[in-house]
Formats: C-alpha cells, structure tokens, sequence
C-alpha cells in the first residue's frame, strides 16, 4: 500500500518552502541588480527617486514661492532681481530637461528590467504547458489502459498535443490586421 502525499511543507509564514525560496531568490537577484548598477544609473534612480517625491515638491513650493513672492515686491527688505521672471523661467526650463533625461533613464533599466522578466515569464508558461501536455498525454495513455476511451473528448485530445508559439504569434499578428 502506498503512503499518501504528505502537504507540502509550510513556512512559519504560512507559505511553502518552495514559495519562501523562490522568493528569497528573486530578493536576492534584486539586490544583487541593484549593487551591479553601474555608478551613472544609481545616480539616475536616486535623482528620479527624489524628484518623484514629496519633498521635492515641497522644497519647489518653498524655492519658487519666495522667488515669485520676492521679485513681486511683497516681502519687506527684500530687494527684487528678476522682475520679468525671465531667470526663473530659464532655471526651471533646464531642470526640466535634466529632470526628464534621468527619467528617461530610469525608465529605461526598468523597461529592460521588464523584458528581461517577460521572457522569464514567456520561458517558464512555456515550459509548464509542455509540461501538462505530456501529464494529459500520460493521462490519456493511463485512461486507454483502463479502458477508458478518451478519444471521443475532442479538448483532451487538443490537451495532449504540443503547441508551437511561434504559430500563436503568427495568428495573434494575423487577428490585429
């Protein structure tokens, strides 16, 4: 007699031991991306990082409101330097192309970030449906042994056959047209 399937192991956390390793790997490919960046991208993301928070707001607020309000006369013993607001103008006109261009930055190691995990992705649905294809197909061989006709079920047939996905890209290019 066989002993049943013991469950799977659970963590303190609740989760499988499989579940926690896997997410301590991808923890640690994480970290280990992050200390391989190169000197210019950390800058990048710390400058991105920065500008995209709350107190570069509030600093913004703070730095462009005493300028208005300075310039436009409105504080006492302070004498006004860019009536036109044309230095002003040009001061923040160049952040924002420095501002924009380590976003740009940014956002490209984040995209390159995320084709590299889409082809993760791709690679392992790959592999998980050539997987259960072979377990449908050992399925229906074990059902045929017990005399168990399996042919007349059209979607189990469909199951047991590999799937080519350069065809399915063919024909999901094809649907767009």
């Amino acid at each position: 007699m066989k002993k049943p399937l013991a469950p799977h192991p659970k963590a303190a956390s609740g989760l499988t031991s499989a579940l926690e390793r896997n997410i301590h790997a991808l923890v640690e490919r994480r970290k280990r991306e992050q200390s391989d960046a190169s000197i210019q991208q950390k800058v990048a993301d710390a400058i991105t990082s920065f500008t995209g928070s709350m107190q570069f707001v509030y600093l913004h607020l703070f730095a462009f409101g005493f300028w208005i309000a300075a310039n436009l006369g409105w504080l006492p013993g302070i004498v006004p330097w860019d009536q036109s607001f044309v230095v002003l103008a040009m001061i923040a006109s160049v952040e924002a192309i420095f501002l924009s261009t380590f976003v740009l930055i940014s956002q490209n190691r984040m995209a390159a970030e995320a084709d590299r995990r889409a082809e993760l992705d791709l690679q392992i649905s790959l592999l998980t449906e050539h997987e259960i294809t072979k377990v449908v197909a050992l399925m229906n061989e074990m059902a045929r042994k017990m005399g168990i006709d399996s042919r007349e079920n059209k979607e189990l047939q469909e199951a047991a056959s590999d799937i080519a996905p350069e065809r399915v890209l063919d024909k999901i290019e094809e649907s767009k047209d």
